[in-house]
């Protein structure tokens, strides 16, 4: 994507290990919308009754999330795209996405069908478009930028193509995943790309990771194919995205906006193709599902920088609050993103930046025919893919850790790991920062005891939780030897189920023990 590289990349700053929380599209949104982590918005799935615009509605998200409050603080706020999943021309108003002065939504079931989409316009009824969805969304984004130079007001314009999303073919009481579908003015483009294969969790020749992901078979030489081919038409679809982005830029620099607006460029899932074997897919927590595209571009943001610390999809809203000037509020799980020259200097050593919490209940599908039980079934469904885990990054330790409903456990050591292929976790005479593994993984099952069931400041400050004189901010902390006795009389993470929801009688433990001054601990508040 040569445009985005050269309008955003090299006027901005790339966030290379920025995640999402949730690796999955309508609770992702819904988590960027909010601020908060799923848990918290209980919007867990793509579809009713655990996810989609419905439950959105339900939880109550309408009244209270980003259009609605940067309104009122006095911004215009315009949005095209795809919104959620399950927003349908049965139900786009009941009631309409409140916040928002002008809008162009994609409509399910046609959002992934590329061409001939349906879309929503402000209160209209839906109507189905003659074209080609990325195109349209550039012309309605474009719109909407001369619609807020008009008027005196600052503005907030959401776009969100579809591409490379699998194409989805909606069919009478199913449908059914197929390549992307890329414009036809680049659909001879990368006749040779091949699907990436670097670092040794691609098609392994052992098994690799957990739960269902332990039992798949090595792909075949014609599966590698499909992937290949897979791969392209990713990367042709995208090439209208990349155009979209110019046009956005070059608009915004025709009307004298661009050195006084932010753009933020991301996506709100990550994406595997061959990784430990699996055929394409999302919702995993191993790193290409969770560790997506973050570049911002905007005054004050430094020019062609990189930056390595920790940032999520649940820093976004609080991120907005802070450019606005608006104070940021209680029930965010998240916190500012460092944008200035000083923030990034010092956002290292903030031990707010040093874990990251990562979740999921429910289903994950395979997409794409290599993903089918048969060419005649639908796509192939994994119903124990629900998970705690997290990740927890420092001067001298890059940790993956995750705890499955199936109560499997993972351990990645990703310094000298990065691509999880040697899972640590019953390696009992291993060491890690000086100490015995039985150890650490007592102070990281603790932590994420925290992450999965925090709110508010709990999700910055997991570790104040645990050692409220707040002597301990970081794992290395944690693990001096006068702690053992309180880690290890912390309840063990664990699921007495695999739920397709966020249903608390399952989830096990939901709180532990916090460390006292005399010694002692009790049941924290």
């Amino acid at each position: 994507m040569p445009k985005l590289q050269r309008l955003v990349g090299d006027e901005g700053t790339t966030f290379e290990r920025h995640f999402c929380t949730i690796a999955i599209c309508c609770p992702s949104r819904v988590s960027l919308m909010t601020g908060k982590l799923a848990h918290n918005t209980n919007v867990t799935d793509v579809n009713p009754p655990h996810g989609g615009y419905p439950k959105f509605v339900a939880e109550g998200h309408n009244e209270n999330y980003l259009p609605v409050w940067l309104q009122d603080a006095g911004y215009n706020t315009y949005y095209t795209g795809k919104l959620m999943n399950s927003h349908t021309p049965s139900n786009y108003n009941k009631p309409f996405p409140k916040g928002w002065n002008g809008t162009d939504f994609l409509m399910d079931p046609s959002t992934y069908s590329y061409w001939n989409s349906t879309f929503q316009s402000n209160h209209n009824a839906p109507v189905e478009s003659d074209g080609y969805s990325t195109d349209f969304i550039s012309n309605y984004a474009l719109n909407f930028i001369e619609e807020a130079y008009s008027s005196d007001r600052p503005f907030f314009i959401g776009v969100a193509p579809i591409a490379p999303h699998a194409k989805v073919v909606a069919a009478e009481g199913s449908s059914a995943f197929t390549f992307p579908d890329p414009a036809e003015r680049h659909q001879e483009k990368f006749v040779d790309v091949k699907a990436p294969q670097e670092g040794g969790n691609f098609n392994p020749d052992t098994p690799s990771g957990a739960s269902w992901v332990m039992d798949l078979p090595q792909l075949n030489s014609s599966q590698l194919s499909y992937l290949d081919e897979y791969y392209r038409k990713r990367v042709r679809s995208l090439q209208a995205v990349d155009e979209l982005v110019e046009s956005v830029v070059t608009k915004l620099e025709d009307y004298g906006l661009l050195e006084n607006t932010y753009i933020f460029y991301t996506s709100d899932n990550g994406y595997h193709m061959g990784q430990h074997r699996m055929t394409p897919g999302k919702g995993c927590p191993y790193e290409e599902d969770i560790n997506v595209p973050m570049i911002i571009r905007g005054p004050g943001v430094p020019k062609g920088r990189t930056v390595d610390f920790v940032t999520s999809h649940t820093d976004i809203a609080a991120t907005l609050f802070d450019l606005a000037g608006i104070p940021l509020r209680d029930d965010f799980d998240g916190l500012p993103m460092p944008l200035t020259v000083p923030e990034i200097h010092n956002a290292k050593s903030d031990p707010r930046r040093e874990h990251l919490s990562v979740e999921f209940w429910g289903t994950i599908i395979e997409e794409g025919d290599i993903g089918r039980v048969s060419p005649t079934e639908g796509a192939l469904v994994h119903s124990n893919n629900t998970y705690k885990a997290m990740r927890v990054i420092g001067d001298s330790y890059n940790f993956f850790y995750s705890v499955w409903c199936t109560n499997e456990h993972e351990l990645y050591d990703m310094t000298n790991d990065p691509y999880q292929m040697r899972n640590l976790f019953n390696n009992s005479k291993g060491r890690l920062l000086g100490r015995d593994i039985n150890q650490v993984i007592s102070r990281l099952d603790a932590l994420l005891l925290v992450l999965k069931s925090c709110k508010g400041s709990e999700c910055t400050f997991p570790w104040q939780v645990l050692h409220p004189d707040k002597k301990v901010t970081s794992l290395p902390q944690a693990l001096q030897p006068k702690f053992d006795a309180f880690y290890a009389a912390q309840p063990d993470i664990s699921f007495s189920a695999c739920e397709l929801g966020y249903l608390l009688e399952s989830e096990g433990p939901q709180e532990g023990y916090a460390y006292r001054r005399n010694g002692h601990w009790s049941n924290w508040v």
